[in-house]
């Protein structure tokens, strides 16, 4: 092949554009990790880790206007969406699905999409991250409206994918968020919301799926777990809305109600018995003596909000004294 062909052309610039991204440079730090002993490679990797943390938190401001924009959204009947390729797809997908067992929302609230579809789950799709009408023709597919918030997802930032999905976003009124490592990314462009961890070069150079996969887990458990918890998922610090569906979580909410209400476990027990074990509803009956039909109607009178709920069966019994 000519090295002035077209192919050759696109791969020189892409080379060059790769060096222009933080998260693709060399680690001065782990340039001998080659001749280290087992211990010392994990020692070197885990310091690297250790800066993740705190380049998260630069972002707390911005993270929190893609949870505010998230929360509307799903107020509104819309959804939070999150879109990558390859690791930043998958963690996606991950932070979505955890969302029904812990929260209690349907699996169509937050969904996550990955270039390549299923397959690319859990198998390289070769070439799917660099299909620009693919993002939008995926989003076209979950019927995409205004009222939902996509978040594009890459580590390097220069995903046409994501890039494609984020500018049909945008075309259909969507909020739009981004997440990349790198500053200046391509991704950026289509975003209204940009977060930008930067957590430096890997200890392994360009594998984005260590410090970078680690910096976006958070940014996405962040983004998640807090726009639940403004939507009156929880109370004090607790999953009151967890979905019980299996023996592990109905232990976890019975100790649920136990936690929240101070009670023992029999009592516990027998009010999850009376509400089809729905720990929000539980903790509301063992707290006001309310029967299971009474909970429910004051939690649906309060959005659901049980801190609200319990605060305003308080004030009706003072004065009802």
């Amino acid at each position: 092949m000519p090295s002035d062909s077209p192919a050759n052309n696109s791969l020189h610039a892409l080379a060059h554009s790769l060096n222009r991204i933080v998260s693709e440079g060399r680690n001065p730090d782990t340039l001998d990790i080659d001749t280290l002993s087992t211990t010392d490679i994990l020692s070197r990797i885990n310091a690297e880790d250790a800066k993740v943390a705190s380049a998260v938190a630069t972002q707390i401001a911005q993270i929190a206007k893609v949870v505010d924009a998230a929360a509307h959204s799903i107020q509104q009947g819309g959804r939070l969406i999150y879109v990558g390729a390859g690791t930043s797809g998958r963690l996606g997908i991950l932070d979505a699905v955890e969302c029904r067992p812990t929260f209690s929302v349907p699996d169509d609230v937050v969904v996550g999409i990955i270039a390549g579809g299923e397959s690319a789950i859990q198998h390289a799709v070769e070439g799917a991250e660099d299909n620009v009408d693919a993002g939008q023709r995926d989003l076209a597919q979950i019927a995409l409206t205004r009222a939902d918030t996509v978040v594009g997802i890459s580590a390097s930032g220069r995903t046409p994918y994501v890039s494609g999905a984020l500018a049909y976003a945008q075309s259909v009124g969507c909020v739009t968020g981004a997440i990349a490592c790198s500053p200046d990314a391509a991704i950026f462009e289509k975003a209204d919301i940009t977060i930008c961890p930067v957590v430096g070069p890997e200890a392994l150079t360009g594998s984005t799926r260590m410090k970078s996969g680690t910096a976006q887990k958070m940014v996405l458990n962040m983004i998640s777990t807090t726009t639940m918890i403004t939507l009156g998922k929880t109370y004090e610090n607790l999953m009151v809305d967890v979905n019980a569906s299996n023996e592990k979580l109905k232990a976890r909410a019975l100790r649920i109600v136990m936690q929240a209400t101070d009670c023992d476990e029999d009592t516990a027990q027998q009010a999850l018995l009376a509400c089809d074990n729905k720990a929000k509803v539980a903790i509301l009956m063992v707290l006001t003596g309310m029967s299971a039909s009474e909970a429910h109607s004051q939690l649906q009178d309060t959005n659901g909000f049980l801190r609200k709920a319990v605060l305003s069966s308080k004030q009706a019994a003072k004065q009802g004294e």
